[in-house]
């Protein structure tokens, strides 16, 4: 939007306006603002009140565009004259010659669930990994936060994502991603409370507090999906971690939590805890590709990741995410229909 001043003069007996635009204005910014200020030059030949008017007027466009009144060292009176302001289109960067969009760096992300130093250690030695395996550099960025995590991926900034169900099934129905190898186990969902609870179903803990990690987790949107009357959901309390989940549900910091049910067994082996509810099994997380990668370099990713040679640069990431000994083959059919769990959730639909 086109910037602009407005010095204005009621002291004599035809008021005066001048208007200085943002020196880069794009031209269409500028005609547009120049009718405007045309009709405001008809006004200014009413009698004072109309002055008044007019003052208020070019005050409040003021406001909309953001920029202040004019120092007053800075005004001059121009008999009513519009000066249009040169616009310079800003310069552009042109690649480096021989080089095209598809020569720049792929990038592989995956959810700040780690620090950037903890992250770099997990995903750096699988980005170079790929880089030997498709012939095309592939390099590791860390989002920061979840909302630039979510930012990024839907604008398509990233081109291998490791990450949850949802979000493949999401990337395949709008980002035209394809999803090319997951983790071979299955998920499951548990909802637990204390075993000296009253709590029996879901429909018990309407409106109280729940431990869970805060949306878009799968679990907690899993969760969330069997409470279709928004004024009856839980209030999801944000834990970090199923062992903080485990003990804030046993040191009453909160009436239920969402754990996965591989979890619970190592957290409650003695059974201390009642399960209420327990979810349907269903797919792990997965890695999928964007368009930015050829059909055939997709092939050799999947290719990669699945040869006995990704053991080492897979080792890290496989531990902290219980990949267990190797990937398994995915494919776009499988995820089918997760993506539902994201519609209530902000910027995705």
């Amino acid at each position: 939007m086109a910037g602009f001043t407005v010095n204005y003069c009621l002291d004599k007996p035809e008021p005066e306006i001048t208007l200085s635009l943002q020196q880069q204005a794009h031209p269409d910014e500028i005609a547009s603002t120049e009718v405007f200020f045309q009709r405001l030059k008809e006004l200014i030949m009413l009698p004072r009140i109309g002055a008044l008017f007019l003052a208020f007027a070019a005050v409040t466009a003021t406001i909309f565009t953001g920029v202040g009144v004019a120092d007053p060292a800075e005004q001059r009176l121009a008999g009513a004259t519009v000066r249009k302001a040169a616009y310079t289109r800003p310069e552009t960067i042109a690649p480096p010659a021989g080089t095209r969009a598809l020569d720049a760096p792929l990038v592989l992300s995956a959810p700040p669930r780690e620090t950037a130093e903890e992250a770099k250690a997990i995903y750096q030695p699988v980005a170079e990994y790929l880089s030997t395996a498709i012939g095309r550099r592939v390099i590791y960025r860390h989002p920061g936060t979840w909302g630039a995590y979510r930012s990024e991926m839907l604008r398509g900034g990233y081109d291998l994502v490791f990450d949850g169900p949802h979000f493949n099934s999401y990337r395949v129905e709008k980002l035209n991603h394809n999803i090319l190898v997951r983790v071979p186990a299955v998920h499951e969902f548990a909802v637990v409370a204390r075993a000296d609870s009253s709590f029996k179903n879901l429909n018990d803990l309407a409106g109280h507090s729940i431990c869970s990690h805060a949306p878009p987790n799968l679990g907690t949107l899993v969760f969330l999906s069997h409470f279709e009357n928004p004024a009856r959901q839980p209030v999801i309390l944000d834990t970090r971690g199923w062992e903080s989940i485990f003990t804030g549900v046993q040191g009453n910091r909160c009436r239920a939590g969402v754990i996965p049910m591989a979890s619970l067994k190592k957290l409650d082996p003695n059974g201390r805890m009642r399960v209420i509810f327990k979810s349907k099994p269903m797919l792990n997380q997965a890695i999928s590709a964007g368009p930015r990668l050829s059909p055939v370099e997709q092939q050799k990713v999947t290719a990669a990741l699945l040869s006995p040679a990704a053991a080492g640069p897979t080792a890290r990431l496989r531990s902290e995410h219980k990949v267990g000994p190797a990937f398994a083959a995915a494919t776009n059919k499988q995820y089918e229909g997760l993506s539902s769990y994201l519609r209530n959730e902000w910027g995705y639909y």
